[in-house]
């Protein structure tokens, strides 16, 4: 007969935590700010999209609401953060699989210097978030005439 017995596998995500936990004990970060201080437990899926006129990035963040998202933009720097909660509710239950992440989250981008950071916008729409940063004038692709 065999015997199947669960055994705790540590998985790269949990390796990479460890590893910049280790990190951050040694060399903090040097920024200041709260949302991008803290641990993050897991990361939304990300599509960076390139038009002529901007870049757009949609975030899976299913199960948030709007109020749960925050966006922040400085020197530079794009980020996106927020918590997920658990829906547990009943402490006899025992999870025979957990394959969604909980807890806090955040991305950060760096932005190149040629978008127009005063007309960012968001949208949050069936569990997507959707950031659009235009370009400059100065970025966007022009047709020159020959002379």
């Amino acid at each position: 007969m065999t015997s199947l017995s669960r055994t705790r596998n540590r998985n790269l995500n949990d390796l990479q935590r460890e590893i910049d936990r280790v990190f951050g004990q040694f060399f903090p970060s040097r920024e200041s700010d709260e949302s991008t201080s803290r641990q993050a437990v897991w990361a939304p899926r990300t599509d960076l999209i390139e038009t002529e006129d901007n870049y757009r990035l949609h975030l899976d963040v299913p199960g948030l609401s709007k109020e749960d998202l925050n966006i922040n933009y400085k020197d530079n720097q794009l980020t996106i953060s927020g918590e997920r909660t658990s829906d547990r509710t009943d402490e006899n239950e025992e999870y025979v699989r957990v394959e969604r992440s909980f807890g806090q989250f955040y991305r950060s981008f760096t932005l190149p210097r040629t978008v127009d950071t005063e007309d960012i916008t968001a949208t949050y729409d069936n569990g997507v978030l959707t950031i659009s940063v235009p370009k400059t004038e100065k970025e966007k692709t022009r047709q020159i005439e020959i002379q």
